[in-house]
């Protein structure tokens, strides 16, 4: 179908349910399954055949993304958290892969706020979770009365601004990098037109100018990008959980 969503995913699939109401399936759902079949391949080739002692360059290359990811969170979870490493290791691999799909011309999953969202909202539910199991339930709602009762509204506000801000840094940035990247290529080729339309035939209908300078700036936009929004989001994921367990309402 050539339907698009508002999130800018185009609409595979779409039909009326009865009490759901419209059910459809977008580019981005089918995408985020493809990614998520592309890890589990990953991880069941890294992790075949396992032994005592790495024989394998395979087997050496798992141990050593374990160890890393398992580094991380006791750098910055404390030993306690160390059992949280597969949720970090898995919102470093998810976000990502998922961006960097679009250097295979997929559209990214990243690049639709409802994928972030979802991960915001999880992450939201943990920090709440560790807060009541920290300070119990009435203490919870008390931390929102600190350090005078006429900050509750706002305390409220700090708290969902916490999935909010989430959201929308992580989405922002990966957004923002697909737009200037597909401005920039537009650009180019009427630049291209403009300084080189002259040339005779063929020529002249060459972008030029788009031969090497996008691939050059997508190792900052698809690359870099990507992987620093994946370790962003995962910091906050942690900071934001372990804070939530170790402080005191």
């Amino acid at each position: 179908m050539d339907n698009i969503s508002i999130t800018g995913a185009k609409i595979y699939f779409e039909t009326e349910l009865p009490v759901l109401g419209t059910f459809h399936i977008t580019e981005t759902q089918v995408n985020s399954w493809i990614v998520m079949a592309v890890i589990t391949a990953l991880c069941l080739f890294l992790t075949h055949n396992l032994q005592v002692r790495p024989t394998t360059k395979r087997q050496i290359v798992a141990e050593w993304i374990v160890e890393q990811v398992e580094k991380l969170v006791n750098a910055n979870m404390g030993e306690k958290f160390r059992d949280f490493a597969p949720f970090i290791a898995a919102i470093l691999g998810l976000s990502a892969f998922s961006s960097l799909s679009s250097l295979f011309g997929m559209y990214p999953p990243t690049s639709d706020m409802n994928t972030i969202a979802g991960w915001a909202i999880l992450v939201f539910f943990m920090i709440t979770f560790f807060k009541i199991k920290t300070n119990g339930f009435l203490g919870y709602l008390k931390g929102f009365t600190e350090p005078f009762a006429m900050f509750t509204p706002f305390n409220i506000l700090s708290e969902i601004g916490t999935p909010v801000s989430m959201t929308f840094r992580h989405f922002g940035n990966v957004l923002s990098g697909s737009v200037i990247s597909a401005l920039l290529y537009a650009g180019l080729a009427g630049l291209s037109t403009a300084l080189l339309g002259w040339l005779p035939g063929f020529l002249g209908e060459i972008p030029f100018f788009q031969i090497g300078i996008p691939a050059i700036l997508s190792i900052y936009f698809d690359i870099f990008s990507s992987a620093m929004q994946a370790f962003i989001f995962a910091m906050l994921t942690m900071l934001y959980v372990s804070g939530a367990a170790s402080t005191e309402e």
